[in-house]
């Protein structure tokens, strides 16, 4: 009996600072979803993983990741901006290896040393590192920003490589930025909850030997609660090789992404956002 308590003291600490591949959205980490839904199945890549980030023991956004390109879908977040220090650690996720491994974010430093990952099947189930390095006009492009969260500890979270693309250095830097930092600000204004979901349109480009894919397009759209019978949305979309956003309303969003995936009408969030 005392053995048996013991492991469920010892299984409670290791649910500190989870960072979880699960079975679906709705019943794991609903929460970063307006009316916790998420988007349809028209996103998914042919190899998904759901994963509730979690750092801390705290969830702070839900990312549907694509394995086989080795990018995700899409980071699904609460706005919530606040001033704080950029984090200059990158971590990688366990428990896309198997779910055995840790499911803490963690430093691939960590994983190879402390629980003798080999680089190899790291680099098997996901990005790493050494796919980022040496990159021309491309760098890594956050889905979820950190500067959208208002403590370290979930802007931390955000630097997780499974929430990275290779971006147009220029669009990161310039135009894009401008939006996550500014019109963001503008378009929140009298907003009291903002639901965000950010993503990227595989496209025909590779880095890394091929290994990990450079999308084509970026997208985002939000969808905020003003009062209870008050709802605005908006979204933009931008090509990746350009330094230069499109705004769009919720409704184009959905069409466009709809003809770029190719695998039917897609619903970013629940019909009470307005598509117009």
């Amino acid at each position: 009996m005392l053995g048996l308590l013991l492991l469920q003291v010892l299984a409670s600490c290791l649910w500190l600072g989870h960072s979880e591949v699960v079975k679906s959205f709705e019943t794991s980490c609903p929460q970063f979803f307006f009316r916790e839904i998420p988007p349809n199945e028209a996103l998914e890549p042919q190899k998904p993983a759901w994963i509730c980030q979690r750092y801390k023991n705290q969830y702070y956004f839900a990312t549907l990741y694509d394995r086989k390109m080795r990018i995700p879908v899409y980071s699904a977040y609460i706005y919530q901006p606040g001033p704080g220090k950029r984090p200059k650690t990158w971590l990688v996720e366990p428990q896309l290896i198997g779910p055995a491994y840790p499911k803490t974010m963690e430093k691939e430093w960590t994983l190879l040393n402390r629980y003798n990952v080999s680089l190899e099947k790291l680099s098997q189930s996901q990005a790493i590192l050494h796919d980022y390095k040496n990159l021309t006009g491309l760098n890594r492009g956050h889905l979820n920003p950190n500067g959208h969260h208002d403590d370290y500890s979930s802007r931390m979270a955000t630097f997780t490589l499974t929430n990275i693309v290779p971006q147009d250095e220029k669009l990161n830097g310039g135009a894009w930025n401008n939006y996550e930092q500014q019109t963001m600000i503008r378009k929140t204004q009298g907003c009291k909850t903002t639901y965000v979901i950010v993503g990227a349109v595989p496209g025909n480009n590779y880095i890394a030997k091929g290994r990990v894919n450079k999308p084509s397009y970026l997208w985002s759209a939000a969808c905020c609660m003003v009062d209870n019978n008050y709802i605005k949305a908006w979204a933009v979309i931008a090509e990746n090789d350009k330094n230069q956003v499109e705004l769009l309303t919720l409704g184009e969003l959905e069409d466009t992404l709809t003809e770029l995936y190719g695998r039917g009408q897609v619903s970013l969030f629940d019909s009470d956002c307005p598509r117009e």
